[in-house]
């Protein structure tokens, strides 16, 4: 649908907006590859790409900063064919070899084995995850790849934070660069800073050949498929909540939290000096002066009103506007902030 506007002119419309994005897209998926050094001279990146718009924005953009990039590196596709019934095989080899990509499609039916192993009823995301996950681990190994490429988002990662946080009982996400706990593949995310909208703009404009997921797709209720609606709803309500988010995941103070492996609650200690500093208000009551006294604590503590080591410097002078001249040359006073977490 153009909405009116003649073929010719929608093409440049589309041509335009598909620069603009790109652009956009390299650049963040070039911080990201730059902040958490995913990609160095001599690796060879496996791709993982499933036929979904993720994959193939990964992909695509992947394959433009390999032509632009100061470093060699070499990137090559893998598809694992899962064997789900209808599952169109010919379509991703034909666009792969259309494009002139190196891959490698892997044929395991897990699609069986996770239908034996999940009870009726149960989402299949994990158990088929877990077994993706495998095979794919161990082909990178087995073809000498030295980083594995996942087609996670910005979008995909605050998703995985919420439902660790509202079902996991855990502050954890995917993380944009990982080794895997056998320590015999490194996995890597470039779409760690990319939105899910410009993906899927991407994808329209590039005009994919999508592959729907007929396995987990097709199961609703799905939380992590609320959660995504969740954040939908957030970002068209409050644009800027997201990135707020992401950006909280990238600022952690531990001391803020209650983790005691990462941070010694245990261990904090006073370190008082002996600068006595006075009570700043009207006045002060003391109650049972007698348990006080027993306790050891001051039954008249001192007050004041206001100390100048707290002030800001003079006025030098200046007169502001509907203020009496002798009134410039008095000190500001400003509150002093004791402790800002309270």
């Amino acid at each position: 649908m153009n909405n009116g506007v003649p073929g010719f002119a929608q093409a440049a419309i589309d041509s335009a907006q598909l620069r603009r994005l790109q652009k956009r897209l390299r650049k963040q998926v070039s911080w990201a590859i730059r902040d958490f050094n995913m990609i160095e001279d001599g690796d060879v990146v496996m791709v993982c790409v499933s036929g979904g718009k993720d994959s193939y924005t990964m992909l695509d953009i992947l394959l433009q900063l390999k032509r632009a990039a100061p470093i060699k590196f070499d990137v090559v596709a893998v598809n694992l064919d899962q064997k789900q019934p209808g599952y169109p095989e010919d379509i991703l080899p034909a666009y792969l070899n259309e494009q002139g990509i190196a891959h490698y499609i892997l044929e395991k039916d897990t699609y069986s084995i996770v239908k034996s192993v999940v009870p009726e009823g149960k989402t299949y995301c994990s158990a088929c995850s877990r077994l993706r996950r495998g095979s794919l681990y161990g082909f990178a190994k087995q073809i000498g790849a030295t980083k594995i490429a996942l087609g996670h988002h910005r979008d995909d990662m605050l998703a995985t934070f919420f439902l660790n946080l509202f079902h996991g009982g855990a502050l954890k996400s995917m993380p944009p660069k990982l080794l895997s706990d056998d320590k015999q593949n490194m996995l890597i995310r470039p779409l760690a800073y990319v939105e899910e909208k410009d993906i899927i703009e991407y994808a329209r404009l590039k005009q994919f050949p999508i592959i729907p997921c007929n396995l987990c797709g097709s199961q609703t209720n799905l939380q992590r498929a609320i959660i995504n609606d969740m954040l939908r709803e957030w970002d068209n309500a409050h644009p800027q909540r997201l990135a707020s988010i992401f950006k909280a995941m990238q600022n952690v103070a531990p001391s803020q939290l209650a983790d005691r492996e990462l941070f010694d609650f245990e261990g904090l200690t006073l370190a008082r000096d002996d600068e006595e500093r006075l009570f700043e208000g009207d006045n002060i009551q003391a109650g049972q002066t007698d348990s006080l006294a027993e306790i050891g604590l001051p039954v008249a503590p001192q007050s004041r009103t206001f100390n100048p080591k707290y002030a800001d410097k003079p006025l030098a002078n200046k007169t502001h506007a509907n203020q009496p001249a002798d009134e410039s040359s008095k000190t500001l006073k400003k509150i002093p902030t004791i402790n800002p977490v309270i």
